[in-house]
């Protein structure tokens, strides 16, 4: 998704309007990938089913908890830079890059196998962002380190599940949440 300025009212000493801008652009888009995750992960909440149901169920409940924290932290730091965070739902879907979590109710191995490739999404662009701010903002660099390092842990908790004794993942080689889903599926 390509960056959007986002008009700054002020910004923190020591930082030009114009790097305010730019980090503030960068959050807000970290801002709607958080949005959607936490939703996402809320979703899978309520639509995992099968024998592996609680283990999971129980899982996902502290990332929700972790991400609407991270959404919290995200959403003020861009506020503090002097912009107006955006999280609203037509805002979601209109910025976002990305389609809607593509599985309904399902097994946890084919939530899982799909979650695999959302993280996956998220950490990327989250790593990308750290990237971007290390020159104009270590302040929001040293945020979204932080929240990286939990997002990719919870990773791990997914890929998990899908990890074979070999040490490969059985969702190895998917394009897509429906194909992960359906080869981490056909494992159960």
């Amino acid at each position: 998704m390509a960056t959007t300025r986002q008009r700054t009212h002020f910004h923190v000493p020591g930082m030009t309007a114009k790097d305010s801008e730019q980090t503030a652009a960068i959050l807000q888009e970290r801002l709607v990938a958080l949005v959607d995750l936490g939703l996402t992960l809320k979703h899978i909440h309520w639509n995992v089913v099968g024998p592996s149901f609680i283990g999971v169920h129980l899982m996902l409940d502290p990332q929700v908890a972790a991400v609407q924290e991270m959404v919290d932290e995200t959403a003020e730091r861009i506020a503090t830079l002097g912009a107006s965070p955006n999280g609203l739902a037509g805002n979601l879907v209109k910025t976002r890059s990305w389609d809607d979590y593509a599985i309904g109710r399902a097994t946890t191995q084919a939530h899982l196998g799909a979650l695999d490739m959302a993280y996956g999404g998220v950490v990327e662009a989250h790593r990308e962002a750290i990237d971007k701010t290390e020159e104009i903002d270590p302040v929001s660099q040293d945020m979204l380190i932080d929240q990286a390092g939990q997002l990719e842990q919870f990773h791990w908790f997914v890929r998990a599940h899908l990890e074979t004794p070999d040490g490969s993942l059985v969702t190895e080689g998917a394009d897509s949440e429906k194909d992960a889903a359906a080869k981490a599926d056909k494992t159960s």
